[in-house]
């Protein structure tokens, strides 16, 4: 695996809806590149395609057109299985809700997506427990999700969403439900995570002071990714 190669490639990516007047483009030719241990925010109004974007970039729909590479490796042809496979293992996600399954423990919802993929479940509780040390949330590991605060759900939230070592984590308004300053606390600890990791993250934010914290950030217009200065 060339270091050098992008984490994740958009080229060309086409997707149109249709209606009864005339299509509806959402994204129009675009193309994007994010690079291992880069962190970049997508900001744009709401409807401008972000979560579409995202899920393009996480093969959860497929564009009209375009290429979508990771690590070099095209997954245009793959069937469902396989695009499945590659998101089990190489991509992780945040969402602006945590997701969280209600029944099981904070432990427990870092360690299911391991044993998932085939861990051993001591090995999965033990990585499940490092993240959630370093998200400093482990105090919280035996409980459920509704007896959390937000701040603890979303950060058992990003826990998961790295616990099988993704190549690329994707997060869509991770932050929008909190408030600033619980906010501020989850992004921090989502960078720290992005850094130590190396990984690569694209993360979609309407919150422009997190947002030029981060190394880049881009947004769409009609359609193009446009990179901001």
């Amino acid at each position: 695996m060339n270091r050098m190669t992008p984490v994740l490639k958009l080229t060309d990516i086409d997707l149109r809806y249709s209606n009864s007047n005339k299509p509806l483009v959402v994204l129009d030719r675009a193309s994007f590149t994010l690079s291992r241990g880069e962190m970049v925010a997508l900001v744009a109004p709401s409807g401008a395609g972000k979560s579409t974007l995202l899920h393009i970039a996480g093969l959860l729909e497929r564009p009209d057109g375009g290429e979508v590479e990771l690590y070099g490796k095209s997954c245009s042809q793959l069937n469902d299985d396989e695009r499945t496979a590659i998101r089990r293992s190489d991509i992780g996600f945040v969402y602006q809700f945590h997701h969280l399954l209600p029944e099981f423990t904070a432990l427990e919802n870092v360690m299911i997506p391991q044993m998932i993929a085939g861990l051993d479940r001591k090995i999965a509780q033990g990585r499940a427990l490092k993240l959630l040390e370093y998200l400093r949330i482990s105090h919280r590991a035996t409980h459920r999700p509704a007896e959390l605060s937000g701040g603890e759900q979303q950060r058992v939230a990003i826990a998961r969403s790295v616990a099988n070592v993704p190549l690329v984590l994707l997060a869509d308004e991770p932050t929008g439900n909190l408030d600033p300053v619980t906010s501020e606390y989850v992004f921090r600890a989502l960078a720290a995570l992005v850094r130590q990791s190396g990984l690569s993250a694209l993360i979609a934010t309407h919150n422009h002071t997190l947002a030029k914290q981060m190394n880049r950030r881009i947004t769409l217009q009609a359609g193009k990714i446009i990179e901001l200065a």
